[in-house]
């Protein structure tokens, strides 16, 4: 019961009041961006969610305009010159995510569940397996077991598999849990930068 309906029921309640709450510092941060550099302040990218639907995610935009068609096309990680002055900090924060607050009430994501993969990294969804398939029972969250366990710095394969852990011991303790986890993650920046390949033989890719 807990996976569906109560869940949902605390994801849009937890959201709506974030978003009011959060409201005006939602709205420096768009005028910070605008200022910083040109293009639009939400950069938008599709992902797989539940079930293996496509969805489209919204970040605040913390990379130059178009930086997804520019450069090596790898995750960024320290020192990228794509990443704007204000992307450093909004990364570093977490504030980047604030956005997800709407995917969320749209019904796209929850707010605590596994973080949703690009449609092509770390493979495309026919190439993933039916166990790691198990993964997208669930709608993809904001923050997640494996973000708490390693964030950026588990390989793929690793993340899936607590992925479909987390599915598999859902609770309501368990998601605040990984809540309080999650502010301790970004009170101390920890594990929010790419420091190698997140899976093997990584083609081109980007995050925002």
């Amino acid at each position: 019961m807990y996976k569906t309906s109560i869940k949902r029921i605390f994801d849009v309640l937890i959201s709506a009041l974030m978003l009011i709450i959060l409201s005006p510092l939602i709205l420096v941060v768009i005028l910070l961006i605008k200022i910083d550099s040109p293009g639009s302040a939400v950069f938008k990218q599709e992902r797989i969610g539940r079930d293996g639907k496509v969805f489209v995610i919204y970040k605040f935009r913390s990379m130059k305009q178009n930086s997804e068609h520019t450069g090596s096309g790898v995750y960024s990680g320290k020192g990228d010159s794509r990443v704007t002055k204000l992307g450093k900090i909004l990364r570093a924060t977490s504030i980047d995510e604030l956005p997800q607050l709407v995917n969320v009430i749209k019904g796209d994501m929850s707010f605590i569940g596994p973080r949703p993969p690009l449609t092509y990294h770390p493979w495309k969804w026919e190439e993933y397996s039916d166990e790691q398939k198990r993964m997208f029972e669930v709608r993809p969250g904001i923050t997640g077991w494996a973000q708490v366990h390693g964030r950026r710095c588990v390989e793929w394969n690793e993340r899936i598999k607590m992925n479909v852990w987390y599915v598999d011991h859902v609770t309501f303790w368990l998601d605040v849990k990984i809540l309080f986890m999650t502010v301790g993650k970004v009170f101390t920046s920890a594990d929010n930068q790419n420091i190698g390949e997140t899976v093997a033989k990584d083609t081109q890719t980007i995050t925002e």
